[in-house]
């Protein structure tokens, strides 16, 4: 058997540090994680649960067969969901560390050009991803408004604050994750696989899909929605165009 090379040896060494930092960048990550859980889990965990109900509580208000507030049946439920919450605002607190930490170990291992362009694709996915969420929040009490009343003064409606939160995690995510439409068809299009001009092509086919989808991917049963959902994606369809027009015309 040869015996190990200087060259090997390097490579060896190159492996152990690249693991060392991707160590590091976890590390990193899940401690201000943590840090972040606990402090909002202290000092800020009735301002969550107060900002998070209210699209529900504003649904309540108007509904005339519907309990004050939501309610909770779990014994550790009172515990629990401020707790699971906090996580989720700590971990979205957070992001700005642990996007710091993965870029600095991504991004010597591209070329120039491709850190030109992932800065502005991972900040315009970040913004998107929250204009989307906010506006699911601001549309969410029209939803909810509908579907509490829809059954009239038949049945008396006592909605459960973990099923509230989990069509709320459902619904922001939808929201958050197709308004990144724009940075997907703009990034096809740097890369050649579509251009302005196909999408001007496939527009008509582009709207059924786009209210299509949205009706199927909304929880619920309410024509708000998906509504809310359709049109601004109409707008980022067209404004994807336009964008491909003025920087990448094909």
């Amino acid at each position: 058997m040869a015996a190990p090379t200087m060259a090997d040896d390097e490579r060896r060494m190159t492996v152990v540090e690249h693991l060392e930092e991707l160590r590091g960048v976890l590390m990193w990550s899940l401690g201000s994680w943590l840090v972040a859980t606990f402090v909002l889990f202290l000092l800020l965990h009735n301002q969550l649960v107060a900002f998070l109900t209210r699209p529900i509580n504003t649904a309540l208000a108007t509904c005339h067969n519907c309990s004050q507030k939501p309610i909770l049946t779990g014994v550790v439920d009172p515990l629990s969901v401020p707790l699971k919450l906090s996580a989720i605002a700590g971990f979205i607190a957070a992001l700005p560390v642990i996007i710091w930490k993965v870029w600095t170990f991504v991004s010597p291992g591209l070329r120039p050009v491709e850190r030109k362009f992932a800065a502005p694709f991972i900040a315009s996915s970040l913004l998107l991803f929250s204009a989307g969420a906010a506006f699911a929040y601001l549309v969410m009490p029209l939803g909810l408004g509908f579907i509490f009343g829809f059954l009239g003064d038949n049945v008396q409606v006592l909605p459960d604050l973990n099923s509230y939160l989990g069509f709320f995690a459902i619904l922001i995510a939808v929201f958050g994750l197709t308004f990144e439409l724009p940075v997907v068809l703009v990034l096809l299009g740097v890369l050649g696989i579509i251009s302005s001009r196909w999408l001007r092509k496939h527009r008509r086919n582009a709207i059924i899909v786009i209210i299509g989808t949205s009706i199927l991917i909304t929880p619920g049963a309410d024509p708000f929605t998906p509504t809310a959902l359709a049109i601004p994606l109409v707008i980022f369809y067209e404004a994807s165009i336009l964008i491909l027009d003025k920087g990448f015309k094909r």
